[in-house]
């Protein structure tokens, strides 16, 4: 290892136990590397400001933030509650499966898992404290329900990691819906036990003739994924554009339709809109330098070459990103993992054979129990903030939801088919 990919490493660690914003963390690092290699400072800003720029694929980003700051703004996540609890509420512990359908509900609309804790987690935290459930227990199934948000499409996590590894961002769209749905589903077996043997309340029964009414407040929301999907793979419009689509579609929605939106509450969602949007574009940017010093030093190749030698098969080399990955993921930001360290693994990944849609949906889930895992656990802190639950209480709690989460990450991994099975119906080649 050369004395400035030593630096570079070095400063990156220094950075995150100094608890430095990751964007800049990474920005340091990168620059301490170029002026140790006396490279061009301004050549190198300007290939980073092509990519950025020329990539039309990251233009979802800031319009699925957008879409998913605007339908938490309106009345969107008590519609979609109120809709869930018809379906499951009667069941022991309803409510907490209500929380976990919301999710998946919202998970159509908006692509990120901070979304959904900030906006129908909440709302839901607050319905089963006041049903009897415990503050922790209703924040750790949250936060781990949230974490089905970026898997099911649309996926901001998989936008970027479309835009890092060049793999179809449809196809990856599909490739999500079935781990999404095997992550539910399996939360919902953690619940149904737990509230067998908690005793967790069932709730009120609804009469039949109110059922009319709670769908068709529930109808227009639901909607959006069907729209999104529908648009992308009948070719009326790219993913990219149906980002922007999600956008119209969220803002005439809370606007026009349920009139839940005002001038200056717009004005305010755009402003976090942009910040929000402009975080993320300049942690991809400071991820490039990072890149491009790691593709300069051969870092890519060395470890392709190191992990080829170990003679993995496709099976083994994901197991083995697995454990790589839920263990970084305990420490690290899921930003660095998936801008810094997936580029490192693509090489390995495509001469073994690695599908990277199997791969992009694997890394993903794995991306997303980080965010539920201590001592990290980013969603457990976003709710800590947002309902003020207690973050020792959640922790003991979400253990049971960490290790069912990784049982069906577990089965995403041997059996490809469960990420692949519906791209390829829809024409997807594998890699």
């Amino acid at each position: 290892m050369s004395s400035s990919l030593t630096l570079l490493l070095c400063m990156l660690v220094l950075t995150l136990i100094l608890r430095l914003p990751i964007a800049f963390g990474m920005m340091v690092s990168g620059v301490s590397y170029l002026l140790m290699k006396h490279q061009d400072l301004g050549l190198v800003a300007e290939q980073v400001l092509n990519g950025l720029y020329n990539s039309y694929v990251l233009l979802a980003v800031p319009l699925f933030i957008f879409a998913a700051a605007v339908m938490n703004s309106g009345t969107v996540s008590e519609r979609l509650f109120d809709f869930a609890l018809a379906i499951v509420g009667r069941l022991r512990g309803g409510l907490a499966h209500v929380n976990i359908i919301v999710s998946v509900i919202f998970s159509g609309m908006s692509g990120s898992a901070i979304a959904d804790a900030a906006g129908p987690g909440v709302v839901s935290i607050r319905m089963m404290e006041k049903n009897g459930y415990t503050a922790e227990f209703a924040g750790a199934l949250t936060a781990a329900s949230s974490t089905i948000g970026p898997i099911i499409p649309p996926s901001i996590p998989l936008v970027i990691y479309a835009l890092v590894s060049s793999a179809s961002v449809g196809a990856l769209f599909l490739g999500g819906v079935l781990p999404g749905l095997m992550m539910a589903v399996s939360l919902m077996i953690a619940v149904h036990f737990i509230a067998k043997k908690r005793q967790f309340p069932r709730g009120d029964k609804i009469p039949w003739a109110a059922y009319p009414r709670i769908i068709a407040r529930g109808f227009l929301p639901l909607t959006l994924p069907v729209v999104l999907l529908g648009g992308i793979y009948s070719g009326v419009f790219t993913p990219t554009e149906a980002a922007s689509v999600a956008a119209l579609y969220a803002l005439i929605l809370a606007s026009l339709v349920y009139r839940a939106l005002t001038w200056g509450r717009l004005y305010e969602i755009l402003v976090e809109s942009a910040k929000t949007s402009a975080s993320v574009t300049l942690i991809i940017a400071s991820a490039f330098i990072i890149n491009y010093a790691f593709t300069a030093e051969n870092v890519p190749g060395l470890v392709a070459a190191w992990l080829t030698g170990m003679q993995l098969t496709p099976t083994g080399f994901l197991l083995l990103t697995n454990v790589l990955f839920l263990v970084l993921g305990c420490l690290l930001d899921t930003s660095i993992m998936l801008l810094v360290l997936v580029p490192i693994l693509l090489p390995t990944a495509k001469l073994l054979g690695v599908d990277l849609v199997h791969l992009g949906v694997v890394l993903a889930v794995n991306m997303m129990i980080g965010l539920v895992t201590p001592p990290f656990g980013m969603l457990l802190f976003v709710i800590n903030a947002l309902a003020g639950v207690s973050l020792k209480g959640m922790i003991r709690e979400a253990w049971v939801f960490i290790f069912v989460l990784i049982a069906a990450l577990l089965i995403m991994s041997v059996f490809p088919q469960t990420v692949l099975w519906l791209p390829q119906m829809m024409g997807y080649k594998t890699s």
